[in-house]
């Protein structure tokens, strides 16, 4: 399952995010809740805490910052390369 944070749905809602965009990341997301592969798409990870494990997806200028919690995938940033890292941390 995919879950994304309220901060994700009123950038889209807002229009910071474009919509075709955000159809593009969810449709990756969708394919890695299929399938359990994170070699399909250009996944790295980011950052370990005791809690849980951070990876970035790219998608042109785009990144998503997600983590993997109880086979869900949880959205918690998309944004431009500059911006996301800044958002994130």
């Amino acid at each position: 399952m995919v879950v994304y944070e309220d901060n994700v749905k009123k950038s889209v809602a807002k229009g910071s995010l474009p919509k075709d965009v955000f159809e593009r990341f969810n449709n990756v997301f969708i394919a890695l809740d299929t399938t359990h592969d994170l070699s399909l798409f250009d996944v790295k990870r980011l950052k370990t805490s005791e809690k849980r494990t951070y990876y970035r997806v790219r998608k042109g200028k785009y990144r998503a910052i997600f983590y993997i919690e109880n086979n869900n995938y949880c959205v918690i940033s998309i944004a431009k390369r500059e911006e996301v890292y800044d958002k994130w941390e």
